[in-house]
């Protein structure tokens, strides 16, 4: 893939700092503890998506709703759910960047694909997550 030309160069503290903060979310997700994946955005977060009918669609959620939707995504916690991702960042600034991820999740005995964007901006020097994109889920927004 051939990332598009930013002006901005990252560092390879920009993408260390980065890869950190995703090895870590990935560890809160694999134990769905919502709360602190919460701890890692900023509120009201901006979701994009698409609905059954074609149409974008977005919305913000304010913490509360954050946490609820994902409990229900994500279940209690009982089921062993890995993750095999691929991210490509591109970083707009230093405190700005757009990740495309690839991700193999298997939960249980099942196992899907799923492509996704996010967009994390550093705020007092840590990353955090502040819009999600992913296409399927906007007949839930």
């Amino acid at each position: 893939m051939t990332l598009p030309q930013t002006g901005y160069t990252p560092t390879a503290e920009d993408r260390a700092s980065l890869d950190a903060w995703f090895e870590q979310y990935d560890l809160l997700c694999t134990k769905c503890d919502v709360e602190r994946m919460a701890d890692q955005a900023v509120f009201p977060l901006n979701l994009i998506s698409d609905d059954s009918a074609g149409n974008g669609r977005s919305a913000q959620w304010d913490r509360r709703q954050f946490v609820e939707t994902m409990a229900h995504v994500m279940g209690d916690g009982t089921q062993e759910v890995t993750f095999r991702n691929t991210r490509t960042p591109v970083f707009l600034s230093a405190s700005m960047a757009v990740v495309f991820t690839h991700s193999v999740v298997t939960a249980g005995d099942q196992t899907y694909e799923t492509d996704y964007a996010d967009v994390l901006v550093r705020k007092d020097g840590a990353w955090a997550f502040q819009t999600m994109i992913q296409g399927g889920w906007g007949d839930n927004l």
